[in-house]
């Protein structure tokens, strides 16, 4: 059982990949809190329980450099200092950032944590793994701050007009992606440049290389064919069904349940359940009353769910945290909501007859498959 502790656990990438290791029964994680860095006991006591210790936390964005530079120098020097009171030497794995080659005082409190963190571990016998990363874009990326691609989701998705201040070609990683690296690094499978004894350093390559306007048609496009039209894009390449997963969870919560047209004559009635650009796999189920299906969640997958016939509740709640959404769908009134990846979800049979609910997910089902994990709302 390994323990690992994450510095910045509740930030962008922290976020990710403590939720990613607690699927892991063999972590036991290790809560972490901003305030430990203000309170040196509670911060030796931390890495003193630690096998790793991931420092994601940092500061990105300051109107005054300086306050960024000596900020993050800071943030390094105390883990340090804690680890040497208590005699700890846990594997050390750092977030770095290619803006370490440019004259900017962010990319310079990057390289000399780095520089830090390499000197410890050759005088303490520690271990330290840098890793270097590229922009990084996913789900639940802050807007203004973490990357142009959350910004330019956010604003497309809630009716803004974004502004491309450069239009040059961006290199991105995919959030799965990068936790992937640092889940390698805790493995001890990464091979990098030595930097002293006991440290390397990693640099990660980006997954893509897009056009910043290239990024922004592509949302427009996800705006008025998915928003506007419910129609799914296509999801064969790997950079647009992450940029689309990305895209899907900054989607307004009121923008569900969206009704179908229901077209109706002498014969009965006609409802187009789902306009697709992709593969994917139909399914129905019927529910018979008080019964509860599914909670769970999806890492990777895009999935609907389309009521045409009872009643029903559908929750979803963003794994990690308590807030449950509530969406009552009437097959009266056919309607149909989406299940943003990383959501915990589940569909209850709230009246007094039986409940057809019918599935559209974009990968067929497979019981083996390992994007698919069980938690409750």
């Amino acid at each position: 059982m390994k323990q690992i502790g994450i510095t910045g656990q509740a930030g962008f990438v922290g976020n990710h990949l403590y939720t990613t290791l607690s699927l892991d029964e063999n972590i036991t994680l290790v809560p972490f809190e901003r305030s430990f860095f203000d309170d040196s006991d509670k911060l030796e006591l931390f890495v003193s329980k630690c096998d790793v210790v991931v420092h994601l936390a940092a500061m990105n964005r300051h109107e005054d450099p300086e306050v960024i530079y000596n900020t993050n120098i800071q943030l390094v020097s105390k883990l340090i200092a804690a680890c040497e009171a208590k005699g700890a030497t846990p594997h050390i794995i750092f977030s770095s950032s290619s803006q370490e080659e440019r004259d900017n005082l962010y990319g310079k409190s990057k390289k000399e944590g780095k520089e830090k963190f390499a000197s410890w571990a050759s005088t303490n016998n520690g271990k330290f793994t840098s890793l270097t990363i590229p922009n990084v874009f996913g789900p639940f990326g802050k807007p203004n701050y973490n990357s142009v691609v959350a910004t330019f989701c956010h604003k497309v998705a809630n009716g803004e007009q974004p502004t491309i201040i450069n239009d040059g070609e961006v290199g991105l990683i995919y959030i799965n992606e990068l936790i992937q690296f640092f889940i390698r690094a805790i493995n001890g499978e990464l091979e990098g440049i030595p930097l002293g004894t006991n440290s390397i350093e990693v640099k990660i390559p980006p997954s893509y290389h897009k056009k910043v306007s290239a990024i922004l048609d592509l949302l427009k496009a996800y705006k008025t064919d998915y928003m506007e039209q419910g129609v799914f894009p296509s999801l064969e390449q790997d950079f647009e069904k992450a940029l689309f997963n990305t895209f899907r969870c900054y989607v307004p919560e009121e923008h569900y349940p969206v009704k179908f047209t229901k077209h109706t004559d002498n014969r009965g009635s006609f409802v187009e359940i789902a306009r697709t650009q992709t593969s994917g796999q139909f399914s129905f189920s019927t529910t018979v009353p008080g019964i509860t299906r599914g909670n769970h969640f999806h890492t990777r997958k895009a999935e609907r769910f389309a009521v045409i016939q009872g009643k029903a509740r559908i929750q979803l709640r963003k794994i990690g945290t308590d807030k449950v959404i509530n969406y009552e769908l009437d097959g009266d009134t056919p309607a149909y909501v989406d299940m943003p990846i990383w959501h915990t979800h589940n569909i209850k049979n709230v009246g007094d007859t039986e409940l057809i609910t019918l599935f559209w997910i974009n990968e067929p089902y497979n019981p083996e498959d390992a994007d698919t994990y069980f938690e409750d709302v």
